[in-house]
């Protein structure tokens, strides 16, 4: 049986030896890859545009800069870590033509790959590691001597060997110290967007603004909502990303967890699923891909008009002026 997960004794960071990396892009991804693959002594260059506000950050954390032209020039492997909607136009301008036969480009997101807004040669390996966590949490971890879990995806593998230059790079992030599952460019970006849209982003907090809209509309104090529907959330999803559901339930009160039971399906009912469906079904058939290279392309207007009203939504009113009084929260940041 073929393995699907890989770990550190999987990996070999001697594949770098007298050889760059070139980090596209400082920020959240961009950073925690450029100072991980630092601290475990891969030569590493950043490239950024030369008016970029990262330039003399990343020179403080003691990482060469250079522009992105002549980071892809000097690099063995280069990884785009700028966002989705302008890597294109980064690749095309910068990239491309110093893409000379050989060398590996990465990818920590399938969207460009996937949906085909870049294009690379077919004398170059194309592959893909993706921590499962956000950048400053793929730092955080790696500087205390663990690590995210992340995903591995070959695209192309000209030289004959990607996967082992792509588990070198996740052993230098430190995903390798969790474990990192292989998987595909078109199920790696069709997963995460459709995690995005349906649970980690767009369905939390719907179900949140709903759940606080009801609450107030029914007459409870707007603070004891957001306590209930906001504040709270985190301590659930500690315990579910501690153990399971299994765990959260055995950890709260047997009221709770038969609310759980005889309430959530009434809620996330069989019509939710069905629009989950159809969310799936645009991310798979590039319906979305298309519709946000559409909105940036005009500007963002609907994304901007979108972004102001939930920023002036009343749980963001409340909830400001209540973390505000938490001191603990100002130590966290």
């Amino acid at each position: 049986m073929t393995k699907k997960i890989f770990y550190q004794n999987d990996a070999n960071l001697e594949i770098f030896k007298n050889k760059t990396i070139g980090i596209i892009g400082y920020g959240s991804q961009g950073h925690a890859h450029a100072l991980n693959l630092k601290d475990s002594g891969v030569s590493v260059l950043v490239g950024l545009h030369p008016e970029s506000k990262s330039i003399q950050k990343a020179q403080n954390e003691g990482l060469e800069v250079g522009t992105v032209n002549d980071v892809a020039k000097e690099s063995d492997l280069i990884t785009i870590l700028a966002p989705d909607h302008i890597q294109p136009t980064i690749y095309r301008n910068e990239i491309e033509p110093n893409l000379s036969a050989g060398k590996t480009l990465m990818f920590a997101h399938g969207f460009a790959i996937h949906y085909q807004t870049i294009t690379p040669p077919q004398s170059i390996d194309v592959s893909m590691i993706a921590p499962k966590a956000p950048g400053h949490r793929v730092r955080e971890v790696f500087t205390k001597g663990s690590g995210v879990p992340g995903l591995l995806a070959i695209h192309q593998d000209t030289s004959g060997n990607a996967k082992n230059i792509a588990l070198a790079y996740s052993k230098g992030i430190g995903c390798t110290r969790a474990g990192v599952l292989e998987t595909t460019f078109k199920e790696e970006t069709e997963t995460d967007l459709f995690g995005e849209q349906a649970v980690l982003c767009g369905g939390v907090t719907e179900l949140i603004k709903v759940a606080f809209e009801t609450m107030v509309e029914a007459g409870y104090q707007p603070e004891s909502a957001y306590f209930e529907c906001m504040h709270e959330l985190k301590l659930i999803v500690d315990l579910l990303y501690q153990g399971g559901m299994e765990y959260m339930r055995y950890s709260v009160s047997d009221t709770a967890e038969y609310g759980d039971y005889s309430r959530g399906p009434r809620v996330i009912d069989d019509k939710v699923k069905q629009n989950m469906k159809a969310v799936l079904e645009d991310v798979q058939n590039g319906t979305f891909a298309r519709e946000w290279i559409a909105e940036n392309d005009e500007g963002r207007p609907r994304f901007n008009l979108m972004r102001q009203k939930n920023a002036s939504h009343p749980i963001e009113e409340i909830g400001k002026e209540l973390r505000s009084m938490m001191d603990f929260l100002k130590d966290s940041d």
